[in-house]
């Protein structure tokens, strides 16, 4: 099922979600180049893909929260691999909402992060694969783009503008023979989210992982990918939700 994606490009390869996707295909012999800002956990992941049968790992350090440094990270991805056929984003951030709003500057750091910069990314690699004539943008954004939550609007926002953005490049790229997807992942067990409770709505990053990894594959799947898919259901419901109930809602 795999067979046609053998060269692949992960931007935030340390998320445990990424990790779980990247898997699959390690196991189908394919070659990455993996992007991240941490020497030490980009290591951990090449170790682990090799493992799983990976054909090649290479690491590219890069804090992909800096637009300036982005293009060398993704030169140094098409010149490794030549031609790419899925690329992955799967960076970001679960900010404090609290301390977002007593902190403007740290809100707006946390914005860029999650949205403007994964936004500039997904415009480059838009680009690079337009170019090539080919191949799969997978960008992981969130249920929480959406309905603003009192709880996290300000990480709930970053992702919609992320979405949106994406959404509106699936309907251009599709026309030049480009998948793009839009995945909205509901709530994930992760080391981002290991502070919050768990419960019976957690799915566990491996099973996400592996519905990404199917997705990237199946060569037909495009635009927004609800993950797992009863979270389809839940965000029809919450966002036809009156204001007026909505507001009262711990949600």
């Amino acid at each position: 099922m795999k067979g046609n994606v053998r060269k692949i490009a992960i931007f935030g390869a340390t998320s445990a979600m990424a990790r779980g996707a990247a898997r699959r295909f390690a196991s189908e012999k394919a070659e990455f180049v993996l992007v991240a800002r941490s020497a030490e956990k980009l290591d951990a992941v090449k170790a682990d893909l090799l493992a799983f049968g990976a054909a090649r790992a290479e690491t590219v350090l890069c804090d992909l929260s800096d637009v300036a440094a982005q293009a060398a990270a993704l030169d140094a991805v098409w010149n490794a691999l030549g031609e790419v056929d899925a690329v992955l984003v799967a960076y970001g951030s679960l900010p404090d909402q609290k301390a977002c709003e007593a902190d403007t500057a740290l809100a707006m750091r946390e914005f860029a992060n999650n949205g403007s910069s994964a936004i500039a990314l997904c415009n480059e690699i838009g680009k690079r694969l337009e170019a090539q004539g080919r191949g799969c943008l997978a960008v992981i954004s969130s249920v929480a783009a959406d309905r603003g939550r009192e709880s996290n609007y300000l990480y709930g926002s970053a992702k919609a503008a992320l979405a949106t953005f994406v959404d509106g490049m699936a309907v251009r790229l599709s026309k030049k023979g480009i998948r793009v997807i839009d995945v909205k992942p509901g709530l994930v067990s992760s080391p981002m989210t290991a502070h919050l409770k768990q419960g019976p709505l957690f799915a566990s990053s491996d099973k996400v992982g592996a519905g990404i990894a199917k997705a990237i594959a199946d060569g037909k799947t495009e635009g927004t990918l609800y993950l797992p898919g009863i979270w389809a259901l839940i965000m029809f419901v919450v966002r036809h939700v009156p204001y007026f109930v909505f507001k009262k809602t711990r949600f």
